[in-house]
Formats: C-alpha cells, structure tokens, sequence
C-alpha cells in the first residue's frame, strides 16, 4: 500500500458519490422515550468532495460524521462509502473497514504522550499485514507531507498544538484511506495554528484526493470547504456552497 503521491489524477470523478445516506433514522431509548437524533436524513458526498457539517450542539452532526465513519449505525436507513453497505456490517467487520477506509482527526489529537511522532503515526498500520520497511515507508511519506519530517523522533508533549494536529493529520493519512472525517480539528488551537492545519487539509486534499468531511462550529473553518451543510434537530436545513480551499 503507498500513499497518493502528487500530481497523480483522482481514480474517481468529482461527480461520483462515494458516500451516499439513504433516509436515516438514528435514535436512543431512555426508557419508554424514544430520543431522536437525525430524521429521515439523505444526502450523498461526491469523490473528492470538502464538506463541513455546521450546526448547533446536539443537531447531529457528529452522529451522521460517525455513521458515515462506521463508528455508529443507524436505526433505520442505510450509509453507503463506496460499495459497500457500511450500516449492515457487524462489529468486526467495521473495525476492519475502517482500518482501511477511514482516517481520523480528532479536537484533541488523541496522541499517545508515551511515543514518538513517528511511533503515533505508525500505529494504525500495525494492524495491516505491511513489512516493516513498508510500514517506515508509509510513515515517513505521511510525516514529509505534513512538514514534520524534522521532529518525527520528538514525543507530543515536545511539540506545539499545532504540531500534534500535524501529527494527528499524517496518522489520519497514513493508510490511505478512502474518507478523512475531521471532528473540529482546529477547536484546540490558536487562530493562527488553526489557519495552517485548515491550508494543510486543502492542500492534501488537492495532492492526495481525499474525500474531507468536517465537523466545524466555526466559520471560518467550514469557509474553506466546497460545500456546508447545516443540521438543527437531526434535519438538514440548509445547504451552502463553501469558499473552497
């Protein structure tokens, strides 16, 4: 397996969805209450796409972000990536697909303060049958992407925020994946900081021809994606084209 390098074309067409949601319903019981999430909900995510879900707290934006990334799944409906029917998997099939499929970036980066910027990064291919001078390959190319060649020995409480996001990013990239799904990646950080990971999404976005959704409340950030769309009480509302990155 080898990330994209740049200046290779997208194997799929911008017009081509690859994620596609088919009426979902997603709700909890407490009880005898049913508590609604997301209601008859349907949109479709073309190949190559940036798009950021706004909305506010508890309007299901994170809960359609994590069906679409297999960490959830609906009530009723199905979620698509691909060809394949992410929301009939079981357990296991879906910590397999997304070992392959998603990559992750996450508020607070999530790293593990024990290892190094290389060693995080390293960790989701351990669970892919690579050598280890595949796996080395594959990380040092993710690390080179995000310009942190440079500090891949150091440990995240040696690096800035913006540094561990850099980190998060290339961990986030480093299989290949077919989906980036972002849960307020630039909540954390300084204005500034926040600045250079949102021109780091659109620029890998541009190399690696990635599909980015984004969770945002802010903005600025849904600003830089090609499309917005925005969620209150489980429905979407509204849907806007984005500044583009």
């Amino acid at each position: 397996m080898t990330l994209v390098q740049p200046g290779e074309p997208s194997t799929a067409t911008r017009s081509t969805p690859i994620v596609r949601v088919r009426h979902v319903h997603k709700y909890f019981r407490r009880g005898s209450e049913q508590i609604d999430v997301l209601h008859d909900l349907s949109v479709d995510v073309p190949s190559g796409e940036f798009l950021a879900l706004m909305g506010p707290s508890g309007s299901g934006k994170t809960t359609l972000l994590n069906l679409v990334a297999g960490l959830d799944t609906p009530s009723e409906g199905e979620v698509w990536v691909g060809d394949q029917l992410v929301s009939a998997m079981s357990e296991s099939q879906l910590a397999r697909w997304r070992t392959r499929h998603i990559g992750f970036i996450f508020q607070f980066y999530h790293l593990l303060p024990v290892l190094s910027a290389y060693e995080n990064v390293e960790l989701p291919l351990l669970l892919l049958p690579l050598s280890a001078s595949e796996r080395r390959r594959q990380v040092n190319t993710a690390l080179e992407l995000v310009g942190l060649g440079h500090r891949m020995r150091h440990r995240p409480g040696q690096l800035s925020g913006g540094q561990q996001q850099r980190v998060g990013i290339a961990r986030a990239i480093v299989t290949d994946p077919t989906l980036i799904v972002a849960d307020e990646p630039t909540g954390d950080l300084d204005a500034r900081s926040a600045e250079e990971i949102l021109d780091l999404l659109g620029e890998l976005r541009r190399v690696l021809h990635k599909t980015i959704i984004l969770v945002t409340h802010d903005p600025r950030a849904a600003s830089r994606a090609d499309r917005i769309l925005h969620l209150e009480k489980g429905q979407l509302v509204v849907a806007n084209g984005g500044g583009g990155s």
